[in-house]
């Protein structure tokens, strides 16, 4: 923790609220789930007990939205959220996708099929121990299943009750349009960070139509961004994290991180960033990091 956060002081809140669809309003600070796992995203985690402590901290720092998936484990990462929090504390926002599977060790495969969905949906209900699951989002386009067929199949499902609302994760701007012809889109799911800026405009359009946008690896990497958030984390006295996740703050006020992680000291710090106020000269030295200009 670093020495100008008082740890009794650390919260989510402190962020401030972003709403999904106009319906839900979360703190802008979440936590993603996904790291609550065995190696490779696969089986248990090696610590059980130590998984379910930073479930449990993390509602207590007020985080309100957690992100997981039924690949993760696969569904173990479901399985132990309900251990850990059910029944759910009031206004607490369980976020799962399906759509992409794990059939081994940092192994992926798409089935984004009308079938499959169905049947991802219905097993996430049943390991979250949910009558309707707030925000289902779909995983990744499957490249042999017609897009339209996918997000129709979660309409369905939202028109039939067992989802509320409808995310994207892993699509470009025109993915997001398609769908929003068929059903409205609360959230998107997409990599981005200071240091790795290929969806800027998908942000920017977002912000626009007033959709979340849910960084993930939200915290960047790169030689030449470490030596930048390094510089600037000292002048605060804050980690280099945070200074990240401050700067994704502070980029938008539809964005919503989800910093993951397995340790509960890790989860502190990575909440505590919340409170972290960038200055105008902070942004100006992390948009002129040699890396992004030369990518632009």
């Amino acid at each position: 923790m670093s020495k100008n956060v008082n740890k009794k002081e650390i919260s989510a809140s402190v962020a401030g609220k972003v709403s999904l669809g106009g319906e839900i309003s979360v703190d802008r600070l979440g936590f993603g789930a996904m790291r609550l796992t065995g190696e490779g995203i696969w089986g248990p985690p090696k610590d059980r007990k130590g998984a379910l402590a930073v479930l449990r901290r993390a509602v207590e720092l007020d985080v309100n939205f957690i992100d997981t998936a039924d690949s993760y484990g696969p569904h173990v990462n479901e399985e132990l959220i309900a251990e850990a929090l059910f029944p759910y504390p009031a206004g607490l926002v369980v976020a799962t996708k399906g759509g992409w599977n794990r059939p081994g060790p940092n192994q992926w495969t798409h089935d984004a099929t009308p079938s499959h969905l169905r049947k991802a949906v219905e097993g996430s209900l049943k390991r979250l121990r949910l009558d309707r699951i707030d925000v289902y989002q779909l995983h990744t386009p499957d490249p042999v299943v017609s897009f339209e067929a996918s997000v129709e199949t979660l309409a369905r499902l939202r028109n039939e009750g067992k989802i509320r609302l409808i995310g994207l994760s892993n699509v470009t701007q025109e993915h997001i349009e398609r769908a929003r012809k068929i059903v409205p889109i609360v959230s998107v799911q997409n990599r981005y960070s200071f240091a790795d800026r290929e969806w800027d405009y998908v942000v920017d359009y977002c912000e626009r139509n007033e959709i979340a946008f849910i960084p993930w690896f939200p915290l960047g990497a790169g030689k030449v961004a470490g030596e930048v958030l390094d510089r600037i984390a000292k002048t605060h006295g804050r980690s280099p994290t945070q200074v990240a996740l401050a700067w994704l703050l502070r980029r938008s006020l539809i964005m919503l991180p989800i910093p993951g992680t397995s340790s509960v000291a890790h989860l502190e710090e990575n909440v505590a960033a919340a409170s972290l106020r960038l200055t105008r000269e902070d942004c100006e030295m992390l948009s002129t990091v040699p890396e992004l200009v030369a990518s632009r």
